[in-house]
């Protein structure tokens, strides 16, 4: 099998003939710039290291490193990216890397770095030797407008929207590089949707509010939402049309569950997001060939068999340290119905804190519950943050490789 035939078997329930393997094909299967920088310093791998995700600094992964680990997929941004103009800064660490050349942050005398918008407003925030760019501004914080008939102008205050990465490429430019990228490297290519409700929620009134709104002011806040899938259609609509039949995942994002449990009962989770969500899977399940990803952190097991009646195809981050998420239970349960692209290593106390023999545990452990009859792509639980050592990466890697039967 080569690497897109080995993803789409696994995402199909079909044993393929190796685990797939993912770093980078997407913001939240990526690595922080830091740790890519010390990465390639440990490999002894030179060139430019370029930070394609500004809000979470996350670094492009160079094809020497997609190849020396064996990845199956890539974020279709690779062709945007590359043709971007760039300029050089310092990480927290004082490594070097380069920011595409529209974000511009502005230090402040705190040492702090911080985005205005055109107005004067700041969006964001990086404190000084911080690792990643906090929202500041959120358009709705003390309450909603008499009509949402300037919704699309407010959003243009977020920053997840402001300094997203966008394509610079027509419709038929990216079909022509896309196609070009999927024959030269045979990887599953994997784009973004833009589709988020429940956080875009939090993005604009702040998390609080929103999830009181979710009780007390359903009409409300039914009402954005509704805006919020047309809003939605319209951009799937176009990345169907353009590329649909080309790319072969795409990737809706909303956080709906805390380490402790969901951020909300199950009973509202199916009044106002469930129907919502099935308006827009059902338009690319009837639109393309695309397989659809949700990325979710926390605990939402109980959420899971909804998900799947939805058409979600892909689980990711598979937060098996949540409440409620344990490995053996979620392949028990649901490993037949739903892939999990994620929950490969656990971020938040091995790979970063662990040996690398205790990395290498952990992976083989993971790959042998997950990997029985396809239904899983290997990538830790969420993106490798600054702190992880390079050897814990490697040692990931190569234990995925070594259950692979393969020479690291």
């Amino acid at each position: 099998m080569n690497s897109r035939d080995r993803v789409i078997s696994s995402i199909n329930h079909k044993q393929p003939d190796k685990v797939p393997i993912d770093l980078g094909s997407s913001t939240v299967t990526g690595i922080s710039g830091i740790a890519y920088n010390n990465l390639k310093k440990h490999l002894n791998i030179e060139g430019t290291t370029r930070i394609y995700d500004v809000i979470q600094q996350l670094a492009n992964v160079d094809m020497e490193i997609i190849n020396l680990f064996g990845v199956d997929a890539l974020d279709i941004n690779r062709v945007t990216a590359e043709g971007n103009d760039w300029f050089e800064i310092r990480l927290a660490d004082n490594s070097i890397a380069e920011y595409p050349l529209w974000f511009k942050p502005i230090k402040a005398d705190d040492g702090s770095w911080i985005t205005k918008d055109k107005d004067g407003t700041i969006l964001s925030k990086m404190a000084a030797g911080a690792t990643f760019f906090d929202q500041m501004y959120y358009p709705y914080e003390n309450g909603y407008p008499n009509s949402f008939k300037d919704f699309k102008e407010a959003l243009k205050k977020l920053s997840w929207i402001v300094h997203s990465h966008a394509s610079n490429l027509n419709a038929g430019e990216l079909r022509e590089k896309l196609l070009m990228m999927k024959e030269s490297t045979n990887k599953a290519l994997v784009m973004s949707g833009g589709v988020k409700l429940l956080e875009l929620g939090f993005f604009i009134r702040r998390m609080d509010n929103f999830l009181m709104d979710m009780i007390t002011d359903e009409g409300k806040i039914s009402e954005m939402l509704d805006i919020l899938v047309d809003m939605h259609m319209s951009g799937l609509v176009k990345k169907c049309q353009a590329v649909g039949d080309i790319v072969d995942v795409i990737r809706f994002g909303d956080d709906l569950g805390m380490t402790s449990g969901p951020f909300m009962g199950l009973d509202t989770f199916r009044k106002l997001l469930k129907p919502r969500y099935k308006i827009l899977c059902d338009y690319v399940k009837k639109n393309s060939s695309m397989k659809i990803f949700l990325h979710s952190c926390g605990s939402i097991k109980q959420f899971i068999p909804d998900l799947i009646e939805v058409g979600f195809d892909i689980l990711n981050p598979v937060q098996t340290n949540c409440y409620d998420m344990d490995p053996l239970k979620l392949k028990r349960e649901f490993g037949s119905d739903i892939t999990f692209w994620g929950g490969g290593i656990d971020t938040a106390s091995v790979i970063n804190m662990g040996t690398p023999g205790e990395v290498r545990k952990d992976v083989l452990n993971r790959c042998e519950i997950f990997s029985k009859d396809g239904g899983f792509i290997f990538a830790p639980i969420h993106n490798i943050l600054s702190e992880v050592p390079p050897q814990n990466i490697v040692a990931a890697y190569n234990a995925v490789k070594e259950f692979n039967g393969e020479s690291s």
